[in-house]
């Protein structure tokens, strides 16, 4: 499907600073839960063919702006701007209702961005984990990511044959087929609206952009994803909606379950909240899934917060089956407003102007643990998908035990590094 190239690139600038009271996409003290990164969506067109980050060839058009699969230092947001007519920034809302969740406040500022210089090597370490997987002839493991999210565009092209498909369920013809409580469940529920359909537009931008981050496709779209082009598929489920991506934890809580017992293995939830909810932290404590969370993007100010002292829930879970992911920038530096904690969050990826999927056929860049998860919880699909010998367990101590160890980090993180795809593929269980 080559006519979307002709499509402008959206270019949306979010910082995901979540205010303190916040259960987004991160639920302030109420049963709300909200997306951390959401933008407004401008059309700009692209003025050059390649951009500033990885140099990457046969991949997606926009494959060069995502710096993040191969960093080679030369990424620049200067550079960023003057290849893009518009980049706007996410627009926020008052904090003056203490029973809903908000989007980052307005006007994140770029002061120490505009020339803030990429690191070569600060990136996820992809390539050679790619290369691995596509030249292995070796039967691959199908696995299905859930995003619990606001919707996704599951019409993007990128994202064409990266969705999972309901095998009971007849699309579009008004019946329950397989008999389980949904109607037409073809590629998911929407339980906030508990309906088929999955997207109602730009609303749904936020879990569009965690959907082409994992899954997007690597013959020649626009963006690749991490998992792109390999045997995952992505479950959508729709948790969080309206303008400022509010749901509540009876949404979250039923995704849960409508995810494992439709066959989901690993489950992105890139929201969050500084309430503890009974009822979600049993959802996922009785789990059998791997779940990767966003550790939260800070307090009302953008700075990000130790949760080991605030915990942000439910990355802040004590559970072996999270992994609790802060957010990084392209110099190896936590990003300022990225939560973190010696003991409550487990590693980092990257989360500062990541390009990806948004409705429309468009892409933007948003900035924020929301993009850092889903990078995550790629790696952990990818990985699991080609490790046919390792269980989930596995998947989650080979992901930590093989960071790339950075300075920012340590002391930061339970492990002290950032994702290492490529050193993960190479992992071996211990011996027992």
């Amino acid at each position: 499907m080559k006519h979307f190239f002709s499509k402008a690139l959206a270019a949306a600038l979010c910082l995901a600073c979540m205010p303190a009271g916040s259960l987004h996409t991160f639920a302030a003290e109420s049963s709300s839960i909200q997306s951390s990164c959401e933008g407004d969506i401008r059309v700009s067109s692209v003025s050059e063919e390649y951009g500033p980050g990885a140099l990457l060839s046969g991949l997606g058009q926009y494959t060069s702006f995502q710096w993040y699969l191969d960093n080679q230092g030369t990424f620049l947001l200067s550079s960023l701007k003057q290849k893009f007519s518009s980049i706007n920034y996410a627009h926020g809302f008052p904090h003056n209702n203490p029973d809903a969740v908000y989007l980052p406040l307005p006007g994140y500022n770029t002061a120490g961005y505009e020339n803030l210089k990429a690191v070569a090597g600060i990136d996820l370490n992809i390539i050679p984990a790619w290369e691995q997987y596509d030249s292995s002839e070796e039967e691959k493991r199908e696995v299905v990511v859930a995003i619990i999210d606001t919707g996704v565009d599951t019409a993007h092209p990128d994202l064409e044959g990266a969705l999972w498909t309901n095998p009971g369920e007849i699309p579009d013809d008004g019946v329950d087929n397989d008999g389980n409580g949904y109607i037409d469940d073809i590629h998911g529920w929407n339980f906030y609206m508990d309906q088929a359909s999955l997207c109602s537009g730009n609303e749904d931008s936020h879990g569009t952009h965690t959907a082409g981050i994992i899954a997007a496709g690597r013959e020649g779209g626009g963006v690749s994803g991490i998992a792109g082009g390999s045997q995952v598929k992505v479950m959508v489920l729709k948790a969080l909606g309206g303008p400022m991506g509010i749901g509540s934890p009876e949404s979250i809580v039923k995704a849960i379950r409508y995810a494992e017992a439709n066959g989901a293995s690993i489950c992105n939830l890139s929201l969050g909240t500084t309430r503890y909810y009974e009822n979600l932290d049993q959802a996922i404590r009785d789990s059998n899934m791997l779940f990767v969370i966003a550790a939260g993007n800070g307090d009302d100010g953008g700075s990000g917060m130790d949760t080991d002292a605030t915990p942000v829930y439910p990355a802040s879970l004590p559970y072996d089956n999270i992994i609790s992911v802060a957010s990084l920038n392209y110099d190896g530096a936590l990003a300022q407003s990225s939560n973190y904690g010696a003991s409550s969050v487990d590693l980092a990826a990257p989360g500062s102007y990541i390009l990806s999927t948004v409705p429309g056929e468009s892409y933007a860049f948003y900035s924020g643990t929301s993009m850092a998860a889903p990078m995550v919880t790629g790696a952990a699909a990818l990985l699991y998908s080609y490790r046919t010998d390792l269980e989930l367990k596995d998947i989650r101590q080979a992901l930590l035990d093989t960071v790339h160890p950075l300075d920012s980090l340590s002391g930061k993180t339970v492990s002290g590094g950032i994702v290492d795809v490529g050193a993960a593929f190479d992992w071996q269980k211990p011996q027992e």
